[in-house]
């Protein structure tokens, strides 16, 4: 699948992103993918192929452009728990001022480039998100649901910010959430808020995973985990968007 290097005008200067995209020049539906807190490396440029190969433009912004071009922070090639402390201790402040009014503003940008590139289709979009890629993801859908048709999130903190984000999302979703993150007592009082405030959604543990599962350049990944999750996001973007 072709890759292309772009930069997204946002408020605050330039977002600097890729997309993978099918290598035949129709047009495509659109997705959205927010990476983890590692941001982007190898492994989102794979996994954004791999989407791609179905049939969608997906566009990978770096949220983290404020404070240089990805990678923001050097990685290893594999990311190993004794790797982690000193990789998080940078990670922590960028983290944390990526505040929710920059989330929302940088998503205008990012919905706005997407749906406008000649090879996406006309119509809503579908946004997806890792780890804290899966909080912006859920931000992105409740600010714009004239325009996000699908949102799904994996092991991401998706109830950080309450149900009022909840009440704000027309899209369909799926949660798909690390057996270390989310014991059963507390899936089952998510899914009752969601319920309340009216979601259509899926929501469960992945079996035998632990926070990070899907990224196959950590020791957090489970081949199982990650196949669940294409097994559950390619259906939920066959009925929102090659469908319509």
């Amino acid at each position: 699948m072709p890759i292309q290097t772009l930069r997204i005008p946002t408020a605050d200067g330039e977002a600097d992103a890729f997309a993978a995209l099918p290598d035949h020049g129709e047009r495509h539906p659109g997705v959205l993918m927010y990476a983890d807190g590692f941001g982007i490396r190898p492994v989102l440029r794979e996994m954004a192929r791999e989407l791609a190969a179905h049939g969608y433009y997906v566009l990978v912004p770096n949220p983290f452009y404020r404070h240089g071009p990805a990678p923001v922070v050097e990685l290893p090639e594999f990311i190993g728990e004794e790797a982690r402390p000193a990789i998080f201790a940078e990670l922590m402040p960028l983290i944390e001022a990526h505040t929710t009014e920059r989330v929302l503003s940088d998503a205008d940008a990012y919905l706005g480039f997407l749906t406008a590139q000649p090879e996406v289709e006309a119509g809503p979009v579908a946004v997806t998100g890792y780890c804290i890629g899966g909080l912006l993801a859920m931000r992105t859908a409740a600010a714009h649901p004239d325009q996000v048709a699908a949102v799904a999130a994996f092991h991401g903190p998706v109830g950080a910010d309450g149900p009022d984000l909840f009440a704000e999302i027309t899209a369909e979703v799926h949660l798909g959430h690390a057996e270390g993150d989310l014991a059963p007592g507390a899936l089952d009082a998510l899914n009752r808020t969601l319920d309340a405030a009216g979601v259509d959604h899926t929501s469960e543990i992945y079996p035998g995973t632990v926070h990070g599962f899907t990224m196959a350049d950590t020791d957090a990944y489970s081949a199982s985990g990650l196949k669940r999750h294409w097994d559950r996001l390619l259906p939920l973007l066959g009925r929102t968007l090659a469908d319509r």
